[in-house]
C-alpha cells in the first residue's frame, strides 16, 4: 500500500468510480429462496450509507457504476434504484468492461478508481489510478490496494471511497450542504431513487 499522500495524490485525478457488488456493496453473503418451480429468487442486502453516497458521488462530479461476475436482478434492481451510469453484470473478466466504461466516459485508466475485496477484482485494481480495498478483502486485494476503506463491505464500504474521493478533491463539504440544501434543484436531480421499485 502506497502513503496517504500518495492515495490522496491519486484520488483527486479521479472521474469515474467502480464498484464490485458482492463484498463491496453488500457483505457477500448470498442467500436464496426456493420456488415452487424448482428456482430460486436471490436476495442481497444493501446499506443507505452508499446510497446517499452515491448521490454526493454525483453532485462532486463524479460518475459511478458498478463491474460484477454473478448476475442478477436484485442487482439490477439496486442499480436503477441509485441511478448508475455504468452496469456490468456477468463479467467474469472486469478488465474489459473497466476499458469499456473508459471508452464511454471518455477517460484513461489512470482517471478510473474501482473499489474491490477478492481476486476477480486484481486485474483492474493493478492498472487503475486509484485501488481500493474493502476492509474485509482478501490478501491479496489489501496488499494490492492504494487505500483500505475503514468500513467492511456491505457496512459502508461504498462510502467510504466516495468520502475519501471528494475530500481529497476538496468538494465533500460542500456537496452535503448542497445536498442538504432542500431549495437546490441539481440536489434533488442528482438523488437516488426512494424505493418501491
Amino acid at each position: 500500500m502506497i502513503s496517504l499522500e500518495d492515495a490522496e495524490a491519486r484520488a483527486r485525478q479521479i472521474k469515474v468510480l467502480i464498484f464490485d457488488v458482492d463484498g463491496v456493496l453488500t457483505d457477500g453473503q448470498l442467500t436464496f429462496i426456493p420456488k415452487l418451480d424448482g428456482t430460486a429468487a436471490e436476495t442481497k442486502g444493501f446499506t443507505a450509507h452508499d446510497g446517499l453516497g452515491i448521490s454526493l458521488a454525483r453532485l462532486g462530479g463524479l460518475r459511478t457504476g458498478i463491474i460484477t461476475k454473478r448476475q442478477s436482478q436484485t442487482v439490477a434492481i439496486r442499480a436503477r434504484d441509485l441511478k448508475l451510469e455504468f452496469v456490468y453484470q456477468g463479467q467474469a473478466h472486469k478488465l474489459g468492461a473497466a476499458k469499456a466504461i473508459c471508452a464511454k466516459a471518455g477517460i484513461t485508466l489512470d482517471e478510473l478508481c474501482y473499489v474491490g475485496d477478492d481476486i476477480v477484482d486484481l486485474p483492474v485494481m493493478r492498472v487503475c489510478g486509484l485501488a481500493i480495498a474493502t476492509a474485509n478483502a482478501r490478501p491479496q486485494v489489501l496488499e494490492m490496494a492504494h487505500w483500505v476503506t475503514p468500513n467492511r463491505g456491505g457496512d459502508g464500504a461504498g462510502r467510504d471511497a466516495i468520502d475519501f474521493i471528494l475530500n481529497a478533491q476538496g468538494s465533500l463539504a460542500r456537496v452535503i450542504e448542497q445536498y442538504l440544501d432542500a431549495d437546490d434543484p441539481t440536489a434533488s436531480s442528482s438523488d437516488i431513487g426512494t424505493g418501491n421499485m
